[in-house]
């Protein structure tokens, strides 16, 4: 192991609780057609709520949709409703992938990936590619041909939402991690969509050893193929930053290279992730306030860059304003699972590493 058992259990228990924090933050305002970066900054400053510093404030009365729609959920994972967290597919997949290194170990197939979503996974709680893929795998279609019949998802967010345990039994050693993340992902997607899930692994897994988010980001970067469009547009992230450019305008610049793509592609989404890792400088409020006000998919990116920095911090360093709602339980999708203490899901993800 590259920690002492007890850090490296705070530091897995920390990207378990900024997952689970992060995708609660996000969630209410999930749908990036509707919620863009300005919408989400009216809706806090109505609510008087910026900075940022909490989940989301529940207006009273509840905003008219037209003007501000929020998720069907919002009740669940807004400050004062939250009470464990809900269920959610970004969870949902980081469990489906401890229980797959379990079953598995780390010489599972993609075949093994594809049947325990069929034990496991309900089908109407899998969406875009990964509907796809499992409707092709009821079919009787497996890889890698589940990922491109009858699917237009296949470089979306999909895949690289499913990586973090991955990069959690991988601490130190990104290229395990993408390797790992690799043969999940090509279940269901291709190109960027599998680049993705790579590179949020192999983030993940450098996050233990990496001084800051910034090295974690160049360590993950060599795990991809440079020319790709993933990787171009992470680093285009970091030179804006580097060149000191503030957050809005970096992401204002970011939209114009890459808002032809869907609000679920995973470029753009990679880079709102990429921000809110540098511009939250090490801290964890400011790094999931920044990626959810990135807006897109705000509950995965929220997740993502929530599971980095909780590694990069440890569990017992997240602020308990985002930790104590949980009263560490997750709801899940996934049978066997719902109710599970995240404690547990720690525990039982520490046993895996090498």
């Amino acid at each position: 192991m590259t920690s002492p058992t007890p850090v490296l259990q705070d530091r897995i228990l920390g990207g378990w609780l900024g997952r689970i924090a992060g995708n609660m933050l996000g969630k209410p305002v999930e749908r990036g057609d509707h919620w863009t970066r300005d919408r989400i900054d009216r809706y806090l400053r109505r609510a008087d709520a910026l900075p940022l510093t909490d989940y989301l404030p529940a207006l009273s009365p509840p905003p008219d949709p037209a003007e501000f729609d929020l998720r069907p959920e919002w009740r669940q994972c807004t400050r004062g409703g939250i009470d464990g967290s809900v269920r959610d597919d970004d969870v949902d997949y980081a469990i489906l992938g401890l229980d797959l290194l379990e079953t598995h170990g780390a010489g599972f197939t993609t075949e093994d990936v594809g049947e325990l979503w069929l034990l496991r996974l309900p089908y109407l709680q899998t969406f875009t590619a990964e509907r796809a893929a499992y409707r092709n795998l009821a079919s009787g279609i497996g890889p890698p041909l589940s990922a491109t019949v009858d699917n237009p998802y296949q470089e979306w967010i999909g895949a690289l939402i499913r990586a973090d345990v991955y990069g959690w039994t991988s601490p130190g050693d990104p290229r395990r991690a993408a390797s790992l993340a690799r043969r999940d992902a090509v279940l269901s997607h291709t190109g960027n969509g599998v680049y993705g899930a790579m590179w949020a692994a192999a983030l993940i897994a450098a996050a233990f050893t990496a001084p800051d988010a910034r090295d974690a980001l160049e360590a993950a970067l060599t795990q991809i193929p440079p020319g790709c469009r993933l990787s171009r547009t992470v680093r285009r992230t970091m030179a804006l930053h580097e060149a000191g450019l503030g957050w809005a305008d970096t992401l204002a610049d970011l939209e114009q290279e890459t808002g032809h793509l869907h609000w679920i592609h995973v470029v753009p989404n990679a880079a709102v992730i990429t921000a809110g890792l540098l511009y939250g400088q090490g801290d964890f409020t400011s790094t999931i306030a920044l990626t959810v006000r990135g807006g897109l998919d705000t509950d995965s990116n929220g997740a993502t860059a929530g599971s980095v920095a909780g590694v990069l911090c440890g569990g017992a360093a997240i602020p308990p304003q985002w930790t104590e709602p949980l009263r560490d339980r997750v709801r899940s999708a996934v049978f066997g699972f719902d109710g599970v203490a995240i404690g547990d899901l720690a525990r039982r993800t520490l046993a895996l590493v090498p």
